[in-house]
């Protein structure tokens, strides 16, 4: 089993403790506007900074990846329990506790049936296009936050704009200005010096700014008290309908999170030359879930920009992360009287500035340009999820995602080859509509597994091979089966009704390049029977062509 804080010796820990430093001053602001957004009291954001924080940074394999509550999942989490309790209740914080629980339990349990492959099916256009209607939805809020104008932020998004332009009149002139001046301190400060905390900055000098100049009572919304202590152990007491009620949202937060926080993992990973174990991050993530759901907190997710953010500083192990928890939990003992103050815009600028690269305004761009079906999965995926609610977007993502597997996997490429004259060279190239690949042979390769989305298609494919050519002049066809993995029932049924097309018109059926790991279910299907297989497409010409080839 991988040592806790692997990568971590004498010439790189005072580097580690600075990162954990600049870590500590990015993640407390951003997980006050996090927890807010997700309806929940600041201190469900800080508690995931202690207790989940360190359970994850102890068991993960990965030495950069940053867990945290993120915008996606607070906007998951929002929309998810806006409908079963009022945001701010504590009948709302209990759903939220157990909805972070069943997170954990998935994680878990996709780390011991190895089912990490299932985030593969979140591509990224349909990640571009959730997580942007996620993002979208979220921005409306923060805005309104920087006005300082009042609206729902649990309400839906249609109902989110009306009241935010209906109440434009309301606009207070104090957060405007304090919002519109962090939002520049923070653009032009990542542009120029990203090394530098610019959002602990704003929020401090912010902060500095209101209590002078009493701006709380000019109209400008403060975060207020924030209970001191660490967080207590505890877990939610709920029937058990309203336990099931929260699966699916629960589902949604785990296939985001583990699509992204495995993507994200690997990359760093490979970029920085040490191994990754996906089952066991997921563990990590199981784990980290169960303690935030234990300790006050809420669902927690990978956080790309933090993980980016510990790279640029040198981090390569944990140890940031522990730093985060004890800087965090000293806070939370002796300093919450420093948050009270806080202004809300700029948090609201904080918060909205670092969610605008979720908007995937670059990728959908990307998308247009190199494929219309997948930027209109995108599109479709960012519509449902800002208009119908995040469920029904994961739902219709899935969806998406399987048509557009069936949409590939239905039309693999399917070539009759020719017979190169150098017999040094695999026979691999495609020959002309109309042709064989010798006298009296076709070869045809199928690049794909025969299954049921393929299977008619292939059988339409080798009968237009042969009519392709004079009537009687074809009287083998060979089946190139190296790229053939898997045949399932119905792909078998189809080649069953191919075959006996062939027999009919007299035409042997053979096969060339049979992969040994897909024998014998081939052997099983009844399709090899008797018939001829060779170990190379030349194999099959030289016996069977009308004449014999050169080489």
């Amino acid at each position: 089993m991988q040592k806790p804080l692997v990568g971590l010796s004498r010439k790189n820990v005072a580097r580690e403790l600075t990162a954990g430093v600049t870590l500590l001053a990015i993640a407390i602001p951003l997980n006050i506007g996090y927890a807010q957004i997700a309806g929940l009291p600041p201190t469900a954001g800080l508690y995931a900074l202690i207790v989940p924080t360190v359970v994850y940074a102890l068991v993960v394999s990965s030495r950069q990846l940053v867990v945290s509550p993120d915008a996606a999942a607070a906007a998951l989490v929002a929309s998810s329990l806006g409908g079963l309790a009022a945001a701010g209740s504590a009948d709302y914080a209990t759903l939220a506790l157990a909805q972070a629980i069943i997170c954990g339990i998935l994680f878990v349990l996709m780390s011991v049936f190895k089912l990490g492959f299932i985030a593969n099916f979140l591509s990224k256009p349909i990640l571009v296009g959730f997580v942007g209607g996620l993002a979208f939805d979220i921005l409306i809020s923060q805005i309104a936050k920087m006005l300082g104008v009042k609206i729902d932020s649990g309400g839906e998004f249609v109902d989110k704009v009306v009241e935010l332009v209906t109440g434009l009149g309301t606009t207070n002139p104090w957060s405007l200005t304090i919002a519109a001046l962090s939002v520049a301190v923070l653009i032009l400060g990542q542009r120029f010096l990203r090394l530098v905390p610019w959002a602990l900055v704003v929020l401090i000098v912010a902060t500095v700014v209101v209590v002078i100049a009493d701006l709380d009572d000019a109209g400008v919304d403060v975060l207020g008290a924030v209970p001191a202590g660490p967080p207590a152990f505890t877990w939610p007491v709920i029937d058990w309908t309203m336990w099931l009620m929260l699966v699916p949202s629960a589902l949604a937060l785990t296939m985001v999170t583990t699509a992204e926080g495995l993507l994200v993992s690997r990359s760093y990973g490979e970029k920085n030359n040490y191994p990754t174990r996906p089952n066991r991050d997921l563990f990590a993530f199981g784990l980290g879930n169960i303690a935030a759901g234990a300790s006050g907190s809420f669902a927690m997710g990978s956080s790309t920009s933090r993980t980016a953010a510990m790279d640029q500083a040198g981090s390569r192990t944990q140890l940031p992360s522990l730093v985060l928890a004890v800087g965090t939990l000293l806070l939370l003992v002796f300093g919450t009287a420093l948050l009270a103050d806080i202004p809300s815009p700029a948090i609201g600028a904080i918060v909205g500035v670092a969610i605008l690269p979720l908007l995937g305004i670059k990728d959908f761009r990307m998308l247009w340009r190199l494929d219309r079906f997948e930027f209109a999965i995108a599109a479709v995926c960012f519509l449902v999820t800002l208009f119908v609610g995040s469920i029904a977007g994961i739902v219709v993502a899935f969806v998406l995602a399987l048509i557009n597997l069936a949409k590939r996997a239905a039309n693999p490429p399917i070539d009759v080859l020719a017979a190169g004259d150098s017999p040094t060279q695999s026979l691999l190239g495609e020959a002309p509509v109309g042709t064989m690949t010798a006298p009296g042979v076709i070869v045809i390769r199928l690049a794909a597994p025969l299954f049921f989305a393929n299977g008619s298609v292939f059988d339409d494919a080798v009968k237009k091979a042969v009519k392709a050519v004079p009537e009687g002049t074809v009287r083998h066809v060979v089946i190139d089966m190296e790229a053939v993995t898997d045949v399932d029932v119905t792909g078998a049924e189809s080649f069953t009704a191919l075959v006996a097309w062939l027999d009919a018109r007299g035409i042997e059926l053979g096969f060339s390049r049979v992969r040994s790991d897909a024998r014998d279910r081939l052997t099983d299907l009844g399709l090899l029977g008797e018939r001829r297989i060779f170990d190379t497409n030349r194999a099959a010409i030289a016996a069977l062509a009308s004449t014999p080839q050169q080489g």
